[in-house]
C-alpha cells in the first residue's frame, strides 16, 4: 500500500478550485430546491469528480458514444449530482435548468442516474454494488474487444485501449455483489479498471462503525488489486495533488485493477452538517446552505450561482476532448488501413449487424428423437460461435451442466493463468461460483458495447442474479441468460435445486423475455430470435432449458412469435385448447391423443415466450387462442400464476403449487400430478365449465 506525494504535475488554478466549490453549491441548491436528495457526498466528492472529468479521463462531450472514450461509473448512484454537475460543467447537454429540475417529473436529472435517459450516463446505478460490478464487466469487455480487433498491438498503443473509472462507496463495498465482482476482477488482472473508494465513514444509520470494521484495502490486496490510500488535506478537504498522483499511478498500473481509498468528510465544508448521517440523505436546510456558501465565498442570497468564467473554463474540456478524439481518429484510421478485414468486422459489429448467412449455421434436429433442450442449446451455441466472433460467455461454474462452453480450447483468462487454454482474449468466461456478479458484469459487458454476451447457471439460482436481471430489463440490455435445470425434471437434487416459482417471478419483471422452448428445434429458433432481437430491439432474454430429454417435433417458424399451434384439432373446430411450455408440451400432446380418441377435437398450443406472443397483433393471438373456445388448460411444472389470464373463467391450470422433492423426475411428475391423465381430467372439467 502506498500514499502518494503531493508534488505533481497537476495544474490547479483558482478557476479550478472555484469550479469545484461551484459544484458543491449546486449540489446543495438542487437538493434544497426539491426538498429531498443526497447532498453530502456530492459536496465531498466534487474535487474527485472534477479531477476525473477535467484532468484525467479521455472523453469528448461532443461525442458521448465515441468508441475510444474512457468509461465512468458512479456506483453510489444516490449521489447522482456528483455526475450530473460534471456533465453540466463539461458540456454534455445538461444545463442549469436541468439541475433546478432535479428529481422532478420529466427531468433529465432523476434521483439516480439512468442509462439511456441522460446523455453521459454510462449505466443505471442506485442499488449499491451494482455499479462497481458493471465497471468490472466493462473492463472485461474492453479486453475482449481489443482481442477481436487489435490483439497484437503493444500495450497502450491500440485505439481500443481505454480505462474504466469508478467511484465506489462504503455501501458498495458492503454489498456482497461487489466482493464477488472484485474477486473476479483481481483474478482476471483487469489493469484497465480504477476505483476510487470514498471512505467517508458515514451511512444512513450513522458512523460505518455500526456495521463495518474490516481493512478494506487489505481485502482488495488479497483479491489481487493494486491499492493506495491518500489522506485529507490539512483543512479536511481532498488533497487534489495527492489524489491526482494516485489516480495517475493507478492508470500506469496495467497488470492489476486499482483501488484508491480516500478519507473524506461528507458534506464538507458545511459548518454543522459535515460528517453527519443527516447530510447523507436530506437537504441541509436554508440556514446551513447559506452558512456553507459564506464559507466558500458565495453570496448566500443567490441560488444556483455559476460565474460565466467558471463555466467557460470548465467547458474547455470539450475542446480538449475534440483534440483527443482527433488524435485517436488518426490512430484509428491507421489501424483501419493496416487491418481492412478487422475494420470491416468492426463496422459490422458496431452497427449491431450479424454476419451474412449466419442463420445457415444453425442446426435442425430430427423429429422423433428425445433430446434435452440444454444439450440442444449447447449445440446451437457452438454453431453460432463458429460464425459470430463477438458472441462470448460462460457459466457460474456449471458449464458442463449448462452446456455453455462455446470453445473449450479458449478461456478468457490472463496470460499467466496456469490453465493451458488461458488466453486474455478467450471466448469462454469462467465466472466462478458468483451468479450475482455474473449477472452484473454481463450488464457491464453489454453496456460497453461491441460484443454479445451470455451467461449460464441453474434456473433456481436466478434468485442470486435477480437484482442484475431487473436492472438489465430497466436498461433494455441485450444480455442472454442460459438457465438450465428448469423444473422438478432435474430430479434427485431435490427441492433446493428445483425451481417452482421462478418462471412466474421472472415473467413479472417488465422488459425481460423468458423463453422456455419445448424441444430442440424450438431451442434453435429461440436462439436465432434472440440474436436477431439483440441487434434492433435490445432486451434481456432468459432461456429456460431442461436437464431431462424431451421429444423433438418438426420445427415451426411461428415459435419465434412466442406461441403457435403445434397440433391442430381434428374432426372440427377445437372444443378445448391445451397450452403448454417446455417439457410439459409432451404432456399436452399425449393428452390430446386421448381426447381426440374420445371424439373431442383438441388443439395444442406451444407457448415458449409469453412476452413475444403479447407483441403479436390481436388477429394472430386470437388465431392461436380463439376467444370462442373458452375451454382451455394450461400446463407448466411451476406455480400457475402466469396462466390464469390465458385460460379465463372456464379454464383450468395444471401446475405445481408447492416445493419439489428428491426422486427420479418421472416419479416426481407422476406423484405431483403432472401427467397426461391430469391434463385430460382438467380438459373435461374446463369443457363442462364452458358449457354451463
Amino acid at each position: 500500500m502506498s500514499t502518494k506525494p503531493t508534488t505533481t504535475d497537476l495544474e490547479w488554478t483558482e478557476l479550478d478550485q472555484r469550479a469545484v466549490d461551484t459544484a458543491r453549491v449546486l449540489a446543495m441548491d438542487a437538493v434544497q430546491k426539491v426538498g429531498n436528495g443526497h447532498p453530502g457526498t456530492a459536496m465531498s466528492l466534487a474535487p474527485a469528480a472534477y479531477l476525473l472529468f477535467q484532468k484525467l479521463m479521455r472523453h469528448d462531450p461532443s461525442d458521448p458514444q465515441w468508441t475510444g472514450r474512457d468509461r465512468f461509473v458512479l456506483s453510489p448512484g444516490h449521489t447522482s449530482l456528483t455526475l450530473y454537475i460534471q456533465l453540466y460543467l463539461s458540456g454534455y447537454g445538461l444545463e442549469l435548468d436541468d439541475l433546478k429540475a432535479f428529481r422532478t417529473w420529466g427531468s433529465k436529472t432523476p434521483g439516480h442516474p439512468e442509462y439511456g435517459h441522460t446523455v453521459g450516463v454510462e449505466t443505471t446505478t442506485g442499488p449499491l454494488g451494482q455499479g462497481i460490478a458493471n465497471a468490472v464487466g466493462m473492463a472485461m469487455a474492453a479486453r475482449y474487444e481489443r482481442g477481436l480487433f487489435d490483439p497484437d498491438a503493444a500495450p497502450g498503443t491500440s485505439p481500443f485501449d481505454h480505462t474504466i473509472w469508478a467511484i465506489v462507496s462504503d455501501g458498495d463495498l458492503e454489498e456482497g455483489v461487489s466482493a464477488e465482482a472484485s474477486s473476479l476482477a483481481g483474478h482476471q488482472k483487469l489493469g484497465n479498471l480504477i476505483a476510487l473508494y470514498d471512505d467517508n465513514h458515514i451511512s444512513i444509520e450513522g458512523d460505518t462503525a455500526t456495521a463495518m470494521s474490516e481493512d478494506v484495502l487489505a481485502r482488495y490486496e488479497a483479491y489481487g488489486w493494486h491499492v493506495q490510500r491518500i489522506e485529507q488535506a490539512p483543512n479536511g478537504d481532498f488533497d487534489v495533488h495527492a489524489l491526482y498522483a494516485a489516480l495517475k499511478a493507478a492508470r500506469e498500473e496495467t497488470e492489476r485493477p486499482s483501488i484508491i481509498a480516500a478519507r473524506t468528510i461528507i458534506a464538507w465544508p458545511a459548518p454543522n452538517a459535515q460528517n453527519t448521517e443527516a447530510a447523507h440523505g436530506s437537504a441541509l436546510g436554508a440556514e446551513e446552505v447559506a452558512a456553507t456558501k459564506r464559507v466558500l465565498g458565495f453570496d448566500p442570497e443567490k441560488h444556483f450561482e455559476v460565474a460565466d468564467e467558471v463555466l467557460a473554463h470548465a467547458r474547455k474540456v470539450t475542446d480538449r476532448g475534440r483534440e483527443a478524439r482527433a488524435e485517436w481518429d488518426k490512430r484509428f484510421a491507421e489501424w483501419r488501413e493496416a487491418n481492412p478485414g478487422r475494420a470491416a468486422e468492426f463496422d459490422r459489429i458496431a452497427a449491431g449487424k450479424l454476419p451474412e448467412g449466419w442463420e445457415e449455421a444453425l442446426p435442425t434436429f430430427p423429429s422423433g428423437k428425445d433430446v434435452a433442450t440444454r444439450k440442444a442449446s449447447g449445440a446451437v451455441l457452438k454453431a453460432l460461435g463458429g460464425v459470430i466472433p463477438e458472441l462470448w460467455g460462460g457459466s457460474a461454474d456449471l458449464a458442463g451442466s449448462n452446456n455453455t462452453t462455446i470453445d473449450a480450447s479458449s478461456s478468457f483468462l490472463p496470460a499467466d493463468n496456469p490453465l493451458p487454454e488461458a488466453n486474455p482474449y478467450g471466448r469462454t468466461i469462467h465466472f466462478g461460483i458468483r451468479e450475482h456478479a455474473m449477472g452484473s458484469t454481463m450488464n457491464g459487458i453489454a453496456l460497453h458495447g461491441n460484443t454479445r454476451i451470455y451467461g449460464g447457471t441453474f434456473l433456481v439460482f436466478s434468485d442470486y442474479m435477480r437484482p442484475a436481471v431487473r436492472l438489465a430489463a430497466l436498461m433494455k440490455l441485450p444480455v442472454t441468460y442460459v438457465w438450465t435445470h428448469d423444473s422438478i425434471g432435474l430430479g434427485e437434487d431435490g427441492p433446493t435445486h428445483q425451481p417452482v416459482e421462478h418462471l412466474a417471478a421472472l415473467r413479472a419483471i417488465p422488459g425481460l423475455n423468458v423463453v422456455r422452448p419445448a424441444d430442440a428445434n424450438e431451442t434453435a429458433i429461440a436462439w436465432r430470435e434472440v440474436m436477431r432481437r439483440h441487434g434492433d430491439r435490445p432486451a434481456p432474454h432468459g432461456i429456460a432449458l431442461t436437464r431431462q430429454n424431451v421429444p423433438t417435433y418438426e420445427p415451426n417458424e411461428d415459435a419465434a412469435r412466442g406461441g403457435y399451434v403445434l397440433l391442430e384439432a381434428e374432426g372440427g373446430e377445437p372444443r378445448v385448447v391445451l397450452i403448454a411450455t417446455g417439457s410439459e408440451v409432451q404432456l399436452a400432446v399425449a393428452a390430446r391423443e386421448t381426447l381426440q380418441a374420445e371424439g373431442v377435437p383438441t388443439r395444442v398450443v406451444s407457448m415458449p415466450c409469453l412476452e413475444w406472443f403479447e407483441e403479436q397483433d390481436r388477429t394472430y393471438r386470437e388465431s392461436v387462442l380463439p376467444p370462442s373456445v373458452r375451454a382451455r388448460v394450461a400446463v407448466e411444472a411451476g406455480v400457475g400464476l402466469t396462466w390464469y389470464r390465458y385460460v379465463g373463467d372456464a379454464g383450468r391450470v395444471v401446475s405445481l403449487e408447492h416445493f419439489g422433492a428428491s426422486a427420479d423426475y418421472k416419479v416426481l411428475f407422476r406423484e405431483f400430478g403432472l401427467t397426461p391423465e391430469a391434463v385430460v381430467a382438467a380438459a373435461r372439467e374446463s369443457i363442462d365449465a364452458a358449457a354451463s
